[in-house]
């Protein structure tokens, strides 16, 4: 049996879970508090960050997109890369573009604020902090409904690694209240399809303890 060492809302691990869903592999999630910074985790990956796989013959995968790219390799069916060069050049943009620019400007700020300080005891959250990444989100999510206007899927044609990337980390954004899902009408669209499928229920279970989703979180049609 597969292990995947994971957070809640890290964007990266469930860019993993849903992976591993839509390849239709079995595991079993534990959670890591990487604050901890376990030696015995530390072993496994020396970066102390999740996500990390442990296959069934203890190969250990860290790096999300290592993890992808691995089990896309292993795994070949569905498709998730894109079939052609171009097509699979065009998916690893848009997979860069979310956990890059999206994580830096939007999650990874939203998140140390509201979730890890709270968790942590490192003070209140930040309202300059919050109210950056919440003008920043705009940027993206223009730049989705340009996509979503011109494509059946964000990379193309076919559902992708690249929507399973943006869908994570704006699940992890929605979950904390801060998607304004009302003005943006295309990508609240695309997101239902993605919600709708069955790799992704999961995630919309997620509950963290003293930190409810919003009464939205878990409805597929918003």
């Amino acid at each position: 049996m597969r292990t995947l060492y994971h957070l809640w809302l890290n964007p990266f691990s469930r860019k993993v879970r849903i992976v591993l869903a839509e390849k239709k592999l079995e595991f079993t999630m534990k959670v890591e508090q990487v604050w901890e910074r376990r030696s015995d985790y530390l072993a496994l990956n020396p970066a102390g960050e999740v996500p990390v796989l442990i296959e069934p013959d203890n190969t250990v995968l860290s790096d999300s997109n290592a993890i992808c790219e691995y089990l896309e390799e292993k795994i070949p069916n569905p498709n998730l890369l894109g079939r052609k060069a171009h097509e699979r050049a065009e998916v690893r943009r848009l997979v860069a573009w979310f956990d890059r620019k999206f994580d830096r400007e939007v999650s990874n700020l939203l998140i140390n604020e509201k979730v890890m300080k709270r968790f942590l005891g490192l003070g209140e959250p930040d309202s300059g902090t919050i109210r950056a990444a919440q003008k920043n989100i705009h940027i993206h999510l223009n730049y989705i409904t340009f996509l979503t206007d011109r494509r059946h899927w964000l990379a193309g044609e076919e559902m992708t690694l690249a929507d399973i990337a943006a869908a994570s980390h704006l699940s992890a954004v929605d979950y904390l209240g801060d998607v304004p899902w009302t003005k943006y009408k295309s990508v609240s669209h695309w997101y239902s399809r993605i919600k709708s499928r069955p790799s992704f229920r999961p995630i919309l279970t997620d509950a963290i303890p003293g930190l409810p989703a919003p009464k939205h979180y878990a409805n597929l049609d918003f």
